[in-house]
């Protein structure tokens, strides 16, 4: 009996390699990405910082911009400018959420200079991905102007180079324009329990 078994699930595993073989067979192109994380759920920075590290280890040059989080000591943040430096370029550009700085031109000149700092490195074709943490948040609030971020994107980025884009709710525009896009759903977070945010969870 085992072995009927055996027999059939090597037979239904075969079928499945040759098929996903001949789709592979048909996907041979190669581009930069635009890539947005976005979604109420927790782990769109954690993703993006993950396609970081990803990099790294192939020994791709890469950056970070961080829009809004930059006053934070994040883990992500040590890590990389400590032992990585050499592959990522590291710019905290931000200076905490808006309700912490309460001063709207405050806010809008640090997304400004962090966006200045995002073309210079997304121009640079040697930095293979630009991960542009939390960007969705300035372009929602209009620290960013929106159709400027989307003709860069769309007419200057370098055609090989990747830029990943995070932050709650993503402009419409900006997920027609992106290759990929993914949305955190939120299903529990221990927020609601009454616990803080983490050291190695959140940050």
């Amino acid at each position: 009996m085992q072995t009927d078994d055996n027999a059939r699930h090597a037979e239904k595993m075969a079928k499945i390699k040759a098929a996903r073989d001949r789709m592979m067979a048909g996907k041979q192109g190669e581009k930069g990405l635009v890539i947005v994380h976005t979604g109420k759920g927790k782990g769109k920075s954690s993703s993006g910082f993950g396609m970081i590290l990803r990099c790294i280890a192939h020994g791709m040059p890469c950056a970070v911009v961080q829009f809004i989080k930059g006053a934070w000591d994040t883990g992500e943040r040590r890590l990389l400018t400590a032992h990585f430096a050499d592959l990522c370029q590291f710019h905290a550009m931000g200076e905490g959420f808006t309700w912490e700085t309460q001063d709207r031109e405050r806010d809008i000149a640090a997304a400004r200079a962090g966006w200045e700092k995002a073309k210079q490195l997304i121009r640079d074709p040697s930095i293979r991905m630009v991960l542009l943490d939390e960007i969705n948040i300035a372009l929602r609030y209009d620290y960013l102007d929106l159709d400027e971020v989307l003709a860069f994107l769309r007419d200057e980025k370098p055609p090989m180079n990747h830029v990943v884009l995070t932050g709650r709710n993503a402009r419409p525009e900006l997920i027609a324009l992106a290759d990929l896009v993914t949305e955190m759903e939120q299903v529990k977070h221990p927020f609601r329990d009454g616990i803080k945010a983490q050291p190695g969870v959140e940050f």
